[in-house]
């Protein structure tokens, strides 16, 4: 165990200083448009951008990987990445912005997808979940610390943008000094959403929609604390608090999942979701600690769903068909992010504050009631059901991991 985790110090420490860099450029973009006074559906209109780039780069990257290698490849995209955040820095413009975000979101979603098929080559099945867990902890930690950088200088001049170019700049070291050897070329993933459809409706349903949660309150939770009225260390803490929420209930929520209909663990997850965004709608920066416990309550089920989607769509296929199963609810995942920031963008500009949060609860709603309607559908054990084993997802991917690994026999619940 310890020769493992030893082999993939770098690729961590990397992976470290580069979620550091996101952390500190997803709160500081959100909070300087806002000081802009651009609306927040202009804003939403940026956070296309970034969704849109996330997603096409899923599809991409891994041709450019075949190519030249991954280690090339993520020091490209981390290059990009500090492109991204500068030149938001160099012409302060919301059209402009857009494309920058589009750069910023095509390079992490690659990074993401170099890392953890590098980690999916290390790891066997006695070490999984201990790689995973650090890699996760890893993700939280660097997320978390780069919101709490944002205190350090006013978000209106350009010091933090070059700080945030700086951090990435680092990020490419480790990795590009490491003598370990590098992972073989990425697999080309195809995928098939008719053939996802009629395995798992509610997968294909669910990964839409928790693509929508994640992304919509990825790209417009900064804006909601400086609504609200919150200092920058105020917000990093309400951030943080979602972060950790998720980050706690993953693998409670997953073990249960495992034991029952999947599905009904959907829709607990959005009844709880829908109830913990009304709670939390009740409260502002004069209930600050309140405010901050609604939002854990919201993270617990915010990101785990999509894990729970990978699993129960897994549940349906065979070995041979994991990858493109997973790679459809990649794609569908990435088309949620695309349309979510900007529907809550526009009920954020109709009904206010408010209105992120009642678009959060309408969406977890819809999810819980999909899952009971297509529960009533087709009855627990109807079709093809093998229980594969639940998998923890870091929580700031957003399902860039399952497209490139494919799962084998050997992983499958006895």
């Amino acid at each position: 165990m310890l020769a493992s985790l030893i082999s993939i110090a770098s690729l961590m420490l990397s992976t470290l200083l580069m979620m550091v860099g996101l952390g500190l450029m997803n709160y500081v973009v959100p909070i300087r448009s806002v000081a802009e006074g651009w609306s927040t559906f202009t804003i939403s209109f940026i956070a296309t951008g970034y969704t849109l780039g996330f997603t096409i780069s899923c599809i991409i990257t891994p041709m450019f990987v075949k190519r030249v290698g991954h280690v090339r490849v993520f020091g490209a995209l981390i290059s990009l990445l500090g492109v991204g955040i500068l030149l938001c820095a160099l012409l302060v413009d919301w059209r402009a912005w857009v494309a920058f975000r589009f750069i910023s979101g095509f390079a992490i979603a690659g990074s993401y997808l170099i890392i953890e098929s590098w980690l999916n080559e290390r790891v066997t099945n006695a070490n999984r979940a201990t790689i995973f867990s650090v890699y996760m902890i890893t993700c939280l930690v660097g997320s978390i610390g780069g919101q709490y950088l944002v205190p350090l200088a006013d978000p209106k001049s350009t010091a933090l943008f070059i700080l945030c170019g700086i951090i990435f700049a680092l990020a490419m070291l480790p990795t590009a000094l490491s003598t370990a050897q590098s992972p073989t070329p990425i697999a080309q993933a195809k995928f098939d959403l008719p053939k996802l459809y009629r395995l798992s409706p509610v997968a294909f349903v669910g990964s839409l929609l928790s693509g929508a949660l994640s992304g919509t309150w990825n790209s417009l939770g900064g804006v909601y604390t400086q609504i609200v009225g919150m200092n920058t260390a105020q917000g990093a803490t309400l951030l943080a608090c979602v972060l950790a929420g998720g980050a706690i209930s993953q693998m409670p929520i997953g073990r249960v999942s495992d034991l029952v209909d999947r599905r009904l663990v959907m829709i607990v997850c959005g009844i709880i979701g829908v109830v913990a965004c009304a709670v939390m709608s009740l409260f502002d920066v004069h209930s600050i600690i309140a405010l901050y416990v609604a939002a854990f309550f919201v993270g617990t089920v915010l990101y785990p769903i999509y894990a729970i989607n990978v699993a129960h769509a897994n549940d349906r296929a065979a070995p041979d068909e994991y990858v493109t199963i997973s790679s459809g609810i990649m794609i569908l995942y990435g088309l949620g992010t695309v349309f979510g920031p900007l529907a809550a963008g526009a009920m954020m500009q109709l009904g206010g504050t408010s209105g992120l949060l009642w678009f959060l609860a309408l969406v977890f709603a819809f999810y819980a009631g999909y899952a009971g309607w297509r529960t009533a559908r087709r009855k627990v054990g109807e079709g093809r059901l093998e229980k594969t084993d639940f998998k923890a997802m870091p929580i700031p991917v957003r399902g860039t991991e399952t497209s490139v690994r494919t799962a084998s026999p050997d992983d499958r619940t006895p």
